[in-house]
């Protein structure tokens, strides 16, 4: 999706936009007050003061129709440089605007926007008149908070989007409308998926039956794949000591967005951020031979962010997720073998779900030798034997990528593989990160032929990343109608009426469990009708639809989602295509 902050036409006009929309705001409220009004990547909004009255749609539409007013008597919007004492005296009776003039520091250019009768504190820039404004949307309205925290005061927040035609317009309303239907907060729902309840707590989502069936289907899918790569799967703890993290370094670079600790017996726990801490601790459980390396520990493992409430989504951002994580412990020498070995189980994972990782975007996160800050791990040598592993493999392997130059970690060079979904932006759902520093903190080591202690190398890596946020990928690109792989209910067995065919489509219905197969029968007593209905909603990828000739003479008639051709076959053929179909993942 476009996105309007980092376009040079549209962010202008966007920010004018804002503008246009307080004036007319101010118009219809006359004791309105505004905070912030800035240009975002889907457009704009403004955060405003209106007292007791709380915003409606037909307030949407009052304003909407004074702006287009506005647009028609097409005022040039003109640029004023103030000192501070000017600005001072021409905002003198809002109490945000001087907040913000007081904020600034000596050395800030200040600057106001005028259009007719409305002024507005602003660094700019806009453009020259508010007809240029001509072809907006106000988009919807929420509630929010003075300075965004939650302590202060509340205020109330208008939405908008604005384009140079009519026709661009209409296209991103379009795409605006795609992206909801894609939403996988609204799919989840529909299919009961998952669930929030703020009573649990913000953040923190509750897989319902349907979802925690796909949760595990991943789940067993990936863990089964990476045994097959020669992982080895471990199970640690959701917390860990606090010493933990400031032995790895997290407690001061990472702890504020970390749960607070609880003390318990004279010791403080956190709940985990990430897994690599524990895995450290495995690794130096035991000494370790050359012969040993490389050695790949993998985990499905729980983990706990503070985010913040503003910036939870759905099962894409939450304060509680699941990992598919894993730290390969290996030799300076096995870096490019073992990187192509990750990168191998990511284009064959990325097959199975119907994607082509080589429509991903690569990008090869390097240090920058000339940093003067000294921001990365001092070894010369071992970052360019790491990236130069990096570059070979992914040239090898036919990659095209590009390097993203003092992008690194400071402990060591990364891929990020960068998916276009449906909608919306790229996203990196597989990572591949070097690291240096993690195993000197842990002071891990093994022997080498020579009998000498080493460093091993550690690669972080994530296939799957989140599989919580990779739920959320997957239900916005198939729009809920996922495969037959991967769907909570494989297959619903509905009888054409209850009370003759009941007993047969029961019984069916326990052969395909007892097979191994996701079914579940529809014995209600509702009509053909609204059960097929019923089951073109729930997704359900095919639909068993038993009569009296079926029972009768022992077969199976199925339909297919999205089609209404039914196809009859006998059961133990409809089993072998079912198996087909799972065998494939199409």
């Amino acid at each position: 999706m476009l996105n309007i902050k980092e376009d040079k036409e549209l962010m202008p006009l966007n920010h004018s936009c804002a503008h246009l929309m307080a004036q007319a705001v101010k118009h219809l409220y006359p004791e309105a007050k505004f905070w912030v009004g800035p240009v975002i990547d889907s457009g704009f909004y403004y955060d405003m003061d209106l007292g007791e009255h709380k915003i409606t749609d037909e307030d949407l539409e009052k304003i909407s129709k004074e702006m287009k007013k506005l647009v028609k008597d097409g005022k040039r919007i003109v640029r004023r440089e103030l000192t501070r004492e000017e600005a001072l005296d021409l905002f003198k009776n809002d109490e945000y605007k001087i907040d913000l003039i007081n904020d600034m520091s000596d050395d800030t250019v200040i600057t106001c926007y005028s259009q007719g009768d409305y002024t507005d504190l602003c660094r700019g820039p806009h453009v020259d008149t508010v007809k240029e404004c001509k072809y907006f949307k106000l988009l919807k309205f929420s509630g929010s908070y003075y300075k965004g925290d939650a302590n202060e005061k509340p205020l109330q927040r208008i939405y908008g989007v604005c384009f140079k035609t009519e026709e661009d317009l209409n296209a991103y309303l379009q795409e605006l409308e795609e992206a909801k239907e894609r939403d996988h907060r609204k799919i989840g729902k529909d299919l009961d998926i998952y669930m929030m309840s703020d009573l649990v707590g913000k953040g923190l989502p509750m897989y319902l039956p349907n979802g925690y069936t796909l949760y595990r289907t991943l789940q067993n899918y990936i863990t089964d794949k990476e045994v097959k790569y020669g992982y080895k799967h471990v199970h640690t703890p959701d917390l860990g000591n606090v010493e933990l993290y400031k032995t790895s370094g997290h407690w001061d670079h990472y702890k504020d967005d970390m749960f607070p600790a609880m003390e318990l017996d004279n010791e403080s726990y956190v709940l985990r951020p990430m897994n690599c801490p524990h895995h450290m601790v495995i690794f130096q459980n035991k000494m370790h031979s050359y012969r040993d390396l490389p050695i790949s520990i993998a985990e499905i493992a729980n983990d706990f962010r503070y985010e913040a409430a503003g910036a939870v989504k759905g099962l894409e951002r939450a304060r509680c997720f699941t990992q598919n994580d894993s730290h390969i412990f290996a030799r300076k020498d096995q870096i490019a073998e073992e990187f192509k070995g990750v990168l191998k189980l990511a284009i064959e994972v990325y097959k199975d779900f119907g994607l082509d990782i080589f429509k991903s975007k690569f990008r090869l996160s390097l240090r920058d030798k000339f940093d003067k800050n000294n921001k990365y791990f001092d070894d010369d040598e071992m970052w360019d034997n790491a990236e130069n592993s990096l570059r070979q493999v992914l040239d090898e392997l036919g990659v095209d990528y590009f390097e993203a130059k003092g992008e690194a970690a400071f402990y060591g060079p990364k891929l990020d593989i960068l998916t276009k979904p449906a909608v919306g932006n790229e996203v990196a759902i597989t990572t591949i990160q070097l690291d240096f520093l993690l195993p000197r903190r842990f002071d891990l080591s093994y022997i080498d032929e020579n009998g000498e202690k080493q460093t091993p190398v550690v690669i972080h890596r994530a296939i799957l990343g989140s599989l919580d946020r990779f739920i959320a990928f997957i239900l916005e690109e198939t729009k809920g109608n996922l495969p037959v792989w991967l769907s909570p209910v494989e297959v619903e067995v509905i009888p054409v009426v209850a009370k003759y065919q009941s007993e047969y489509a029961k019984s069916v219905c326990e052969k395909l469990v007892n097979l191994g197969f996701r079914a579940e029968a529809d014995l209600s007593e509702e009509k053909l009708g609204y059960k097929l209905r019923n089951s073109v909603i729930k997704k359900i990828p095919i639909t068993l639809i038993l009569g009296q000739k079926e029972m009768d003479e022992n077969m199976i008639s199925y339909r297919l989602r999205g089609s209404e051709d039914t196809t009859t076959v006998t059961f133990d053929e409809f089993v072998k295509y079912l198996n087909e179909r799972i065998e494939k993942k199409d």
